[in-house]
C-alpha cells in the first residue's frame, strides 16, 4: 500500500459516527466467513447482524442517506488530492529528466535557459496546438523583446520538420555558437538556438514514456 502524501489535506474532513462505526468494523478481524451468495438463508441473519452493530436502528432514512452522501464525497476529495499530487510528482519528474537530457545536449548553454526550456515543454506538450505554438510557448519569456507573430514565422522551419520527420540543423546551430559567449549573441541568434533547443525537447519528449 502507498504511503499518504504528505500534501494530502483531510484536516476539515470531520467523519460523522457512522462513519467512525463503519471504518471501526473494517479494521476489525472476521470471525465468520463473509456470505457471497446472497441467495442463501444465512446471508440474511449475517447482514441484520452487521446492522445492529452500525446502530442503523438510530438513525432515520434520511440521516443515512445523508451521511453515505458525505462519507462518499469526501472519499471524492481525497482521491481527487491524491491525484492532484500525482500528477504534480509526474510534472516534477518529467521536468527533471527533461533538463538532465538538455544539459547533456547542450552543455555549452546557460544551465538557467535549458532549465526554463524544459519547463515549458513539459506544459505545453500535452496541449492540443500546432507544432508552432508549442515552439513559441517554450521560448516566449526568454526572448520578451520579439512579438509573438515574429517567434512563429521563425519556428516554421522547426515546426515543419517535426511534420514530416526530416532531420534537424540543431547540430550545426549550436556547433555555430558553443564556442561564443550567449550574451554576446545577436537577439536573432538568440532566438534561433531557443527555438533549436525548445523543438530537440518537445522531440525528445514525444519519444520518451512521459
Amino acid at each position: 500500500m502507498k504511503n499518504q502524501p504528505k500534501d494530502l489535506n483531510i484536516v476539515n474532513i470531520v467523519p460523522s459516527n457512522l462513519d467512525l462505526e463503519f471504518i471501526e468494523a473494517l479494521l476489525e478481524p472476521e470471525d465468520a466467513t463473509y456470505p457471497w451468495n446472497l441467495a442463501d438463508e444465512s446471508s440474511e441473519a449475517y447482514f441484520q447482524h452487521l446492522e445492529l452493530q452500525f446502530g442503523l436502528q438510530d438513525f432515520t432514512d434520511a440521516e443515512l442517506i445523508t451521511s453515505a452522501d458525505n462519507f462518499y464525497q469526501n472519499l471524492d476529495i481525497i482521491w481527487d488530492q491524491v491525484s492532484v499530487i500525482e500528477n504534480n510528482n509526474i510534472s516534477k519528474n518529467t521536468v527533471n529528466y527533461l533538463r538532465s537530457a538538455l544539459q547533456n545536449a547542450f552543455s555549452v548553454m546557460p544551465e538557467v535557459l535549458l532549465t526554463a526550456i524544459a519547463q515549458k515543454a513539459a506544459e505545453v506538450s500535452i496541449l492540443e496546438k500546432s507544432a508552432s505554438e508549442k515552439l513559441v510557448e517554450c521560448v516566449q519569456a526568454l526572448l520578451p523583446s520579439w512579438e509573438m507573430d515574429d517567434l512563429l514565422v521563425l519556428a516554421r522551419p522547426f515546426a515543419y520538420a517535426m511534420r514530416s520527420s526530416e532531420p534537424q540543423t540543431l547540430t550545426s546551430i549550436i556547433r555555430d555558437f558553443e564556442h561564443r559567449d550567449w550574451a554576446n549573441l545577436s537577439e536573432i541568434e538568440q532566438a534561433k538556438i531557443t527555438l533549436a533547443i525548445a523543438d530537440y525537447a518537445l522531440q525528445h519528449l514525444s519519444k520518451s514514456d512521459f
